[in-house]
């Protein structure tokens, strides 16, 4: 080879030197830019639309867990008071099968058989500590949502005008406020 022509791994070597100004270092080596670059085929436009649209949609999944997680909250409350509804609907099946049971002492009282009252008392005391209400005593005023009018008596001339329960021929129960069976009762008034 000549001296004249240049050697091609000298030009190659000049060429891969930077610029005395380094103008060109910067693009050779890549601009740093808050944009990722983008995909062959797409533009920094599209890259922007492509952000806009996985906001939206993190959005969208934010909303509906939201929505989802307010839902399972009330069907939890929900399904709590269901369940505290059935035990309360349950325990007062079972108090109304043993008016049965109180009503037999109640009559072997009236009838004087003895040691009844002790067994009346008891049953009596662990059904009120649960709710159990007994309706119906003597010179109360009638009231129809728990007294059952069955006889009447004129009043007695001491100027009461409103209905008074005058005797209670069958007692009534009440479990937790609601009405088992009301009380069969004579009126006076």
């Amino acid at each position: 080879m000549s001296a004249s022509s240049p050697d091609i791994s000298e030009l190659e070597a000049v060429s891969d030197e930077p610029d005395a100004s380094g103008a060109d270092s910067v693009e050779a080596a890549g601009s740093v830019t808050a944009e990722p670059e983008p995909v062959e085929g797409q533009t920094a436009g599209d890259t922007e639309f492509d952000l806009a649209a996985v906001i939206a949609e993190r959005d969208a999944y934010l909303e509906d867990l939201q929505r989802v997680t307010a839902e399972f909250t009330n069907f939890r409350r929900q399904t709590m008071k269901r369940n505290t509804e059935l035990v309360a609907q349950a325990a007062s099946r079972l108090a109304r099968e043993l008016l049965v049971v109180l009503d037999a002492c109640e009559a072997a009282v009236s009838q004087g058989v003895e040691g009844i009252e002790a067994l009346q008392s008891q049953l009596l005391g662990v059904l009120s500590a649960e709710g159990l209400t007994v309706l119906g005593t003597v010179d109360e005023p009638f009231d129809p949502g728990f007294h059952e009018a069955v006889m009447s008596e004129a009043s007695t001339g001491d100027g009461q005008d409103a209905p008074v329960v005058a005797e209670v021929l069958r007692t009534g129960y009440a479990w937790n406020g609601r009405v088992l069976r009301p009380a069969m009762v004579k009126v006076r008034g």
